[in-house]
């Protein structure tokens, strides 16, 4: 474990081999009771950063990259990208870092990453934060129609045929103003309000994550379907949702509202695909409030 020097002090920084051999890095800040942060797919740590700054102060502020994203590469074998290779990623995480147990925080599509490591593994779980999140598809009729999972089908399949070509267009598709300002447009962030640093760096986080890998986890988000794991949940659960999210509407977070017992609601206004960059005062505070009530003395 090294210790750089740099605008956060004490990080720690990490990788340990899970289950199949696949690098799993990671990265610690703060002491305190740990709280782990799961961003969602193809996305990367800095969708933290202001979270990370807030709860450093007080708490062992615990980060990873996802098998196949960044620095948790290469992945050994690509079956292995199902939820339940996931889950014994974080498991593994918290035994290399001796801990029995923390408060989890997962954003997009690292909520049905955490419904399914819960349904593995609930005695690591001190609480749960749900952040725009689903357990079930949430993109089966996109504005109405559908057709992500049929483009994703060609696209994959011509990837098959001319990976080289496709790596290309993926990279100059995505690292671009242009694709910066849709994402933004289809609900993904809200303009006026995140920092557009952070939604040119998350452009450019998605561009470098190999194509082979995103496929793979990809099909994990179209088939992923938990709904019957929610009313096994039983450790106190936070779901936060924001009203102008059209990536994961509000049904998919009520649903999950509705189906986990005794869990909090938190409609964010205004609130897009990324609350947490939106409005990170307000749901730092919430945050906040929520780990600190379900503590350890």
């Amino acid at each position: 474990m090294s210790l750089p020097t740099n605008e956060f002090i004490d990080k720690q920084t990490g990788s340990f081999k899970s289950f199949d051999g696949t690098p799993i890095y990671y990265e610690v800040r703060g002491q305190g009771e740990p709280m782990v942060f799961v961003y969602g797919i193809a996305c990367l740590m800095n969708h933290w950063h202001l979270q990370v700054e807030e709860f450093s102060k007080t708490n062992q502020v615990i980060l990873f990259d996802i098998r196949g994203h960044h620095k948790s590469t290469p992945v050994s074998n690509t079956s292995n990208f199902k939820m339940e290779h996931l889950a014994f990623d974080i498991k593994a995480l918290l035994s290399h870092l001796n801990l029995k147990s923390a408060h989890f925080i997962g954003h997009s599509f690292g909520v049905p990453y955490l419904i399914k490591t819960y349904e593995q593994f609930p005695e690591i779980f001190k609480s749960i934060t749900f952040i725009n999140g689903f357990a079930r598809n949430p993109l089966k009729k996109l504005f109405g129609f559908e057709f992500v999972e049929p483009f994703f089908n060609f696209i994959r399949e011509q990837h098959r045929k001319s990976p080289d070509l496709w790596n290309m267009l993926w990279r100059g598709m995505i690292d671009n103003p242009l694709a910066f300002q849709i994402a933004a447009l289809a609900g993904g962030f809200n303009m006026k309000l995140t920092q557009f640093k952070d939604i040119e760096m998350y452009g450019r986080g998605v561009s470098r994550l190999e194509l082979v890998y995103f496929f793979e986890l990809f099909e994990q988000l179209l088939q992923f379907d938990g709904r019957s794991d929610l009313e096994l949940i039983n450790c106190p659960t936070l779901i936060i949702a924001g009203d102008k999210d059209m990536l994961t509407p509000i049904s998919f977070q009520k649903e999950m509202h509705e189906a986990i017992k005794n869990s909090e609601y938190l409609l964010i206004p205004y609130g897009s695909h990324c609350s947490q960059l939106d409005f990170p005062d307000f749901v730092n505070l919430k945050l906040r409030h929520f780990v600190v009530k379900y503590s350890k003395d």
